[in-house]
């Protein structure tokens, strides 16, 4: 059997001519679906995805230029080969400029319809690759625009560097904002896979039933609703990279279908008893502790290691201010040439703001703040004022015993994490005697018997 080529609509109400079209095309290896009315060409365009269509210009209740523009509102992009009768060439250009990709004369030679075919789905072939592209070019000027002055960012992107090669999992993992995906697209634009597709989807953002068919698709009758076969987002991602956002908040029924996938590279669509097979590389990003989550029955613990392998830790903004100024003026050039101000920079006052705030949401929150004060300033600078009208400003900057006490409560913390909550080797490493060590966490009242066996 020939290999499906492309899927097409032929639309005709000479019931013969579109028996010998459909004969003649599924001969040449494309899958055809045929509509003798413009009733039932709507019915088909909304039942089944079809890379390009055939319509007869003159149908029965209308005209077939018409029922091409009413295609093109449900698909824009879909190529529309126009079949005209002798006399009626006038139309046929009214067509062309009307949004045909050609037109063909009845009666016509079968070569000459499928050269015709195949140059239009060659075209559509290199817009989807022009698109693509687009996005990749985007991307990777994304990536470009990475801010790493700060050691610990740096330190993020020499993992990134170090695991281009590889094609292991990847676990990111930090708080809301900090830009997992952008280092998930940056792995992958390094890595193998990079002209191939990148396919991200939030686990935390789809109810149960709505996540596990946008990842695994359906066949048609699975359920009530199912009137065509779905290609879940897992089949689309084959040979790239797939990213999980929030895989924390992955119902338990659906991580069991990921780890299946992540052992045996298949899965089963709904509905289907044939397996799919899939090669992806598996990015996931999480702001809770899965191990915790683990532990609580939450996530499960098979999965965990099997996502765990490359584990890199995405610094919180607080962590990282060295890189507030270069991420401040990023920010500002993009939104000034969006809303078409010109706006040259922050006065000193405005970025000591930025520099004493915590920034909870992290680098998304600063986006957020600084796309505020250039769409309300009316002078070139943006000054302290902007600054601190963004909500809840003024009232998170820590006076200067606060932002001590939080930096030496983090770092007894991160001591303790290192140290697998030995506090002899944390002591160690902070310089510090053993009572004086633990006088501080009782300070803080952190507990050595937490960080065991993390």
């Amino acid at each position: 059997m020939a290999m499906n080529q492309g899927t097409i609509l032929v639309v005709d109400d000479d019931k013969n001519l579109l028996e010998l079209i459909k004969m003649r095309l599924e001969s040449s290896g494309y899958g055809v679906a045929t509509a003798l009315s413009e009733v039932g060409a709507r019915e088909a365009i909304h039942d089944q995805a079809f890379d390009m269509a055939i319509v007869d210009l003159q149908l029965v209740h209308r005209d077939g230029i018409s029922l091409m523009e009413e295609l093109h509102e449900i698909n824009p992009e879909l190529p529309v080969m126009i079949l005209t009768a002798h006399g009626t060439i006038e139309s046929a250009v009214d067509a062309m400029k009307r949004g045909a990709f050609t037109y063909l004369t009845k009666p016509f030679d079968p070569r000459e319809l499928t050269i015709q075919i195949e140059r239009a789905l060659e075209n559509r072939r290199l817009t989807f690759e022009i698109e693509r592209l687009r996005s990749l070019l985007k991307d990777k000027y994304e990536f470009s625009n990475i801010v790493a002055r700060s050691e610990k960012m740096q330190r993020v992107l020499e993992q990134v560097h170090r695991i281009s090669k590889t094609d292991s999992n990847v676990y990111l993992y930090g708080e809301s904002g900090t830009g997992k995906e952008l280092i998930a697209k940056a792995i992958h634009l390094s890595s193998a896979r990079s002209n191939n597709p990148f396919v991200a989807v939030n686990c935390a953002a789809l109810p149960e039933n709505l996540l596990e068919n946008e990842l695994f698709g359906h066949e048609k009758g699975a359920f009530t609703g199912a009137v065509k076969n779905t290609q879940g987002l897992l089949t689309k991602a084959d040979t790239g990279t797939f990213f999980f956002d929030e895989i924390g908040d992955m119902p338990l029924s659906i991580q069991a279908k990921l780890l299946r996938v992540l052992q045996d590279q298949q899965f089963y669509p709904l509905g289907r008893n044939k397996p799919v097979n899939v090669n992806v590389r598996v990015i996931v990003a999480t702001n809770k502790d899965l191990e915790e989550e683990v532990r609580d029955g939450n996530f499960r613990e098979d999965l965990f290691y099997r996502i765990h392998v490359i584990p890199i830790k995405l610094p919180a903004l607080r962590e990282r201010k060295e890189d507030i100024p270069v991420l401040a003026d990023y920010f500002l050039k993009r939104f000034s040439e969006k809303t078409g101000k010109l706006v040259r920079g922050l006065t000193p006052l405005a970025m000591q703001r930025l520099m004493l705030y915590d920034w909870p949401g992290n680098v998304r929150e600063l986006e957020n703040a600084l796309e505020y004060a250039v769409a309300m300033t009316h002078e070139d600078v943006i000054t302290e004022d902007h600054i601190l009208k963004t909500r809840g400003f003024v009232e998170s900057i820590k006076t200067l015993k606060e932002a001590r006490q939080s930096f030496e409560k983090e770092y007894l913390a991160d001591l303790l994490k290192l140290t697998d909550g030995n506090v002899s080797k944390a002591a160690e490493h902070a310089g510090k005697y053993r009572a004086d060590f633990y006088n501080l966490l009782k300070k803080y009242r952190i507990n050595p018997a937490d960080f065991k066996n993390r």
